[in-house]
């Protein structure tokens, strides 16, 4: 059996971060995880080579050359899953599809022969089952979750590795918290299920053993969901596991809790952490009340971000704007806190109503809904009916983009992130990539693009202030002209 597995090409978003991994000749930022470890579930004897479509084009002679394509992917990348079944059902190619997109919305795709949703450790044995008999059915889903203890170890040897900037493990699957517009738990539960710290180590070992020295993302949800297994397990076992290595420094996302924890902070970043995204969402209260993101509520969120940098953790941030409690005012309370937070990298989206949430069935029964979602919440769209006048929300949305990712609003902020940012003091590899990312941003950021001077003031500031803090203060000059080619095109 020749199976040709198939990821989706992803739009330009704020998350692909496209134009700046062109800085260091990466073609995508991580890959594509959920195919590698379906891979490693399937048959020995099956023949399987992977396209991830974000690295390189799909071919007719790849397709002719499978019986069956195994098609993944999220919300976002529906414009592409559609073009690659269409060309598939156009060339006789069967394709069996799973992932979140699909476990959410498969009734809204023709053209598919099979579907393995929820999680494969469960659905993917019964179609093998079946279609060894002979007779596959349409659809395999479940309600169950599987224990992840038993996930076998991805198959790195179909990824292009030389392609991304970042390699995706993962330890959990599911969040304890129930924000009204995530659909995390509908897909994955309550209860975070984790892995053990052999499995963890193991692919770590053989990452490491293919010369992999750069980023490792953990892709879990909420990292912190399982504080006990966490701590007690996972991160000594990181520490160790890091004794004598060089590079591959880890990011993952988390609750702002985490900031609650200084023990926990310590321990993540000696385990080699420097980064993580959390979902501020707003620092309106009642909005946060609205959406039931209890975890944010009642506390001096910029203190708590900045708890976070000071012990060593670069703050990714997600923002929100749209909620019913939103008033005008909103929009500069969100840029202030932006701001004065120093998360430079900072994720602003229109509030959307994925399927599976119970803001979608809210918005369902009050008559709001009014057309797909995207999957890209920074593209300045909503499936909602929103309560504030629309035109004032889109052009508020539009004003906090291009205010947060002007050059001087933007490298502002950076140096307020530097001036509290506590690194730790980890070997890190240079690479040449990232030499030659340092005089493409001279060039491009420094002599040809507008917002030249506000990068000399930063360059020469950070250079002479936290000269240790230096290459951040280019890696985020090279993040802002990303952002700017993306938000120019956002409405």
């Amino acid at each position: 059996m020749n199976v040709l597995m198939v990821y989706p090409e992803f739009p330009d978003t704020f998350w692909s971060f496209r134009h700046a991994l062109r800085f260091i000749h990466k073609r995508a930022s991580s890959q594509p995880l959920g195919l590698i470890t379906i891979a490693a579930m399937l048959p020995e004897s099956w023949h399987l080579r992977l396209v991830d479509m974000n690295v390189r084009t799909l071919t007719d002679n790849d397709l002719k050359w499978a019986d069956m394509v195994f098609l993944s992917a999220m919300v976002v990348q529906k414009k592409s899953v559609l073009e690659v079944i269409k060309w598939c059902n156009d060339l006789g190619v069967k394709v069996v599809a799973g992932g979140p997109l699909f476990t959410q919305e498969y009734q809204h795709f023709t053209g598919v022969d099979t579907f393995v949703l929820n999680e494969g450790e469960i659905t993917l044995p019964q179609f093998l089952a079946d279609l060894e008999q002979g007779h596959p059915q349409h659809l395999y889903t479940t309600q169950e979750f599987p224990d992840i203890k038993k996930t076998p170890l991805p198959r790195w040897d179909l990824v292009e590795m030389n392609q991304y900037d970042s390699m995706s493990i993962q330890f959990s699957r599911g969040c304890p918290f129930n924000c009204e517009f995530c659909n995390i738990t509908s897909l994955l539960g309550h209860v975070p299920r984790t892995k053990s710290a052999v499995q963890i180590i193991a692919e770590l070992d053989t990452l490491y053993a293919t010369g992999w020295r750069r980023n490792i993302f953990f892709v879990d949800d909420n990292f912190i969901g399982n504080k006990k297994v966490l701590k007690g397990e996972i991160l000594p076992a990181l520490i160790e596991w890091r004794k004598g290595k060089v590079g591959c420094a880890f990011s993952t996302e988390a609750s702002i809790n985490l900031a609650d924890d200084p023990n926990l902070m310590q321990l993540m970043v000696k385990a080699g952490f420097n980064n993580v995204f959390v979902g501020i969402e707003t620092p309106d209260e009642g909005s946060l009340t609205e959406c039931n993101k209890t975890q944010n509520k009642n506390r001096d969120l910029v203190e708590s971000v900045k708890r976070l940098q000071r012990a060593g953790l670069q703050v990714m941030g997600g923002f929100i704007v749209g909620f019913d409690s939103d008033s005008p005012s909103i929009f500069q309370k969100q840029i202030d806190f932006i701001q004065n937070s120093g998360i430079v990298t900072a994720m602003v989206g229109l509030l959307q109503a994925p399927i599976g949430t119970r803001l979608y069935e809210k918005m369902a029964k009050e008559g709001r809904l009014v057309e797909d979602i995207s999957g890209d919440n920074t593209d300045g769209t909503t499936n909602i009916v929103p309560k504030m006048d629309k035109n004032l929300l889109e052009q508020g949305y539009l004003g906090i983009i291009r205010t947060i990712y002007s050059p001087k609003v933007f490298y502002d902020r950076v140096k307020v992130f530097l001036k509290e940012f506590n690194p730790a003091n980890t070997t890190v590899t240079i690479q040449f990539q990232e030499i030659l990312a340092f005089f493409k941003s001279i060039w491009y950021l420094g002599i040809l693009m507008d917002g030249r001077k506000e990068y000399w003031k930063l360059f020469f500031w950070s250079l002479f202030r936290y000269p240790k803090k230096f290459p951040l203060a280019i890696t985020f000059s090279i993040y802002l002209f990303h952002f700017r080619k993306v938000s120019a095109s956002a409405g």
